[in-house]
């Protein structure tokens, strides 16, 4: 009878947290200076976004005749820590999008070096969330662990210009309300 009670008790809490559909987190992950939250705001919940980054060969701005790649849009699944759920999307605005319905947009605050062959990390203030799900109250969202992303390696010429390419990206995004 103990050993079926102790199996209850250790199976419980795993019952719950795979019943949330975005994992709570108690603490703040380590992050570049540049990109930590300011203190009195607490991890609410972390998702792993698995997408692309559209990028388009334009004339870069104020040098006629020279062309880069331009970064244009996200577009990427948000699923749980475990990567086991969907649990949203990400894509241009910033837009986090919950699969409860709730949304938050944000504005870039500060960047940090990501790995090498990877987009930087990123600290975002949120604007208030539309709907009164998941993405309500969020204050901060941080992009951490970054992997892939950056801009074509292909030349981008004026030949090219115009021409778009998506490059795979991994990130983990870490919401504080």
């Amino acid at each position: 009878m103990q050993l079926s009670i102790r199996a209850a008790l250790i199976a419980a809490p795993i019952v719950v947290v795979g019943c949330s559909h975005m994992p709570m987190m108690s603490s703040a992950p380590q992050a570049p200076a540049a990109v930590t939250v300011p203190s009195g705001n607490k991890v609410a919940m972390r998702t792993v976004g698995v997408g692309e980054l559209t990028y388009e060969c334009r004339e870069k701005q104020g040098t006629a005749g020279t062309f880069e790649w331009t970064f244009v849009a996200p577009t990427a699944t948000l699923w749980d820590a475990n990567r086991t759920r969907a649990v949203g999307k990400y894509y241009g605005g910033p837009t986090w999008e919950s699969n409860d319905g709730s949304k938050v947009t944000g504005k870039q605050l500060a960047v940090a070096p990501g790995k090498h062959g990877a987009i930087p990390l990123q600290l975002v203030q949120a604007s208030p969330a539309t709907g009164t799900g998941s993405m309500n109250g969020v204050t901060y969202i941080q992009r951490l662990n970054t992997v892939g992303g950056v801009a074509p390696k292909e030349p981008c010429a004026a030949s090219s210009a115009g021409q778009r390419q998506q490059v795979k990206y991994e990130a983990d995004y870490v919401f504080y309300k």
